[in-house]
């Protein structure tokens, strides 16, 4: 998506120009994809810090639309749902390589079927960008069952990026 100012003159879209910082709500919350993928349950190695993914998804993870059926209220349902914020991003290890917040932080440009990009909701899915048709409900799973499940592919690039 490129702005046009008044005179015609092309200028850099917001996630090039502005820092996570200064951007509006609006701006912020466009920068999502819809990929999931920070929705996807991960374990974390108590003695290295190691954090692996696994496919079980959040209860509250939409998985064909990839978005959340509560997203206002996540917090009041699933407790250790993280709300990414500037300074979460900053912190974040675990954040995928394809997420636009971890892309606009270290000065990268989005790919090109975010919808920013492409104009285009349902890119992030035909790229198989989104976990649509990859994850397993976290509902009724219990905890120790979750290693069973650990996966690779939500920390990986696509082929071809």
């Amino acid at each position: 998506m490129t702005i046009v100012s008044n005179n015609n003159e092309e200028t850099a879209p917001f996630w090039k120009t502005k820092s996570l910082d200064d951007m509006s709500t609006r701006e912020w919350e466009s920068l999502c994809d819809g990929c999931a993928r920070c929705c996807l349950n991960k374990l974390e190695d108590w003695d290295t810090g190691e954090i692996v993914w696994t496919n079980v998804a959040c209860t509250l993870l939409d998985g064909d639309s990839c978005r959340c059926v509560d997203y206002e209220n996540r917090a009041a349902t699933v407790p250790d749902c993280i709300q990414l914020t500037p300074g979460e991003v900053r912190t974040l290890t675990w954040l995928p390589p394809t997420c636009a917040y971890r892309l606009v932080r270290e000065g990268l440009d989005l790919y090109w079927w975010h919808p920013l990009v492409s104009g285009e909701s349902d890119t992030v899915h035909q790229a198989g960008i989104s976990v649509r048709g990859k994850t397993v409900p976290e509902d009724g799973m219990e905890l120790d069952q979750y290693e069973y499940h650990v996966v690779t592919w939500p920390g990986e690039l696509p082929g071809g990026d």
